[in-house]
């Protein structure tokens, strides 16, 4: 006569905790837990749970440049002001008086001080190559170089400053024109002037290159040579705002000397104060200048 056998209790499927009415044989290679298809991470021997994941990624401490900055995969910063400066400038275009709110003109820029910003993103209008020497410009020697060098906080903040610093460039080199040019309506310090176009920003890039690049034991050779041709062009050309050039030149280098001077761990809490000193330089400046010209040429 046989005996009865017994069997076992049956467990219940393992289910996934995130989603529990789904189940899930599958388990995370970290925690152990049930994991469903949706909740999977690839590792590098199994699966994760997202959870885990989510975890592992806070604790970790994200890769910095040699500067100091986030490395970053693609120059986001850099295709943004590219995509501002075209719809400005189709804007522009489009808009027979957009240039003239937008440009920086030496004479409006102590009660409109946004032109001093404004004016590095907008460009000659119906002058197509002015625009895009620049962007190539700015694309090789920012997207291609500095931002992914420098990451993209520092290098908006260099190309901000740099931007503001070939307005003001432009403004320190100009000065009101006298009563007899006035009346022979001449204008030979360009405080009626306006100027537009992204290239003090850009000179300011070329600053930062080559103080960078010194910082780090590179050849600037071919740069150096870049900014000697265009500083001529800017006395052969008319029309060319070679006082920006040189204001933008000289606050990126500025800028980048703060950011390499602060480069290694234990300086880099003074980058940020070192570049917003930068700026305070350029604000002092601006104001000691429209104090010293007031009611000239009025």
């Amino acid at each position: 006569m046989s005996e009865p056998t017994a069997y076992p209790e049956q467990q219940a499927p393992p289910v996934c905790p995130r989603h529990p009415d789904r189940v899930s044989y599958v388990r995370c290679q970290r925690c152990g837990r049930p994991t469903c298809p949706e909740c999977q991470r690839p590792a590098a021997v199994g699966i994760q749970c997202v959870d885990c994941v989510r975890q592992q990624a806070a604790t970790m401490r994200s890769a910095t440049t040699v500067f100091g900055g986030r490395v970053t995969d693609r120059p986001l910063v850099s295709m943004v002001i590219i995509g501002i400066c075209g719809v400005v400038w189709v804007a522009q275009t489009a808009v027979a008086d957009l240039t003239y709110d937008l440009w920086f003109v030496p004479v409006a820029g102590d009660t409109e001080p946004w032109r001093f910003l404004t004016s590095a993103f907008a460009h000659a209008p119906g002058n197509i190559m002015h625009i895009l020497f620049n962007m190539l410009a700015l694309w090789l020697v920012g997207g291609q170089y500095l931002e992914p060098l420098l990451g993209r906080a520092r290098y908006a903040a260099l190309y901000l400053l740099s931007a503001v610093g070939g307005s003001v460039g432009y403004l320190l080199l100009s000065y009101p024109p006298s009563a007899m040019d006035l009346a022979m309506r001449q204008d030979p310090g360009h405080w009626y002037t306006g100027a537009v176009g992204a290239s003090g920003a850009v000179f300011g890039l070329f600053g930062a290159l080559l103080v960078l690049n010194r910082k780090l034991g590179r050849s600037s050779a071919g740069m150096y040579a870049t900014i000697v041709i265009n500083a001529v062009l800017g006395f052969v050309i008319p029309n060319v705002a070679w006082q920006a050039h040189l204001g933008g030149l000289v606050t990126g280098a500025a800028a980048a000397a703060v950011i390499a001077a602060t480069s290694s761990r234990e300086r880099r809490a003074w980058q940020w104060p070192g570049l917003a000193l930068v700026a305070a330089v350029l604000v002092a400046a601006s104001v000691a200048k429209y104090a010293l010209t007031a009611g000239v040429g009025a």
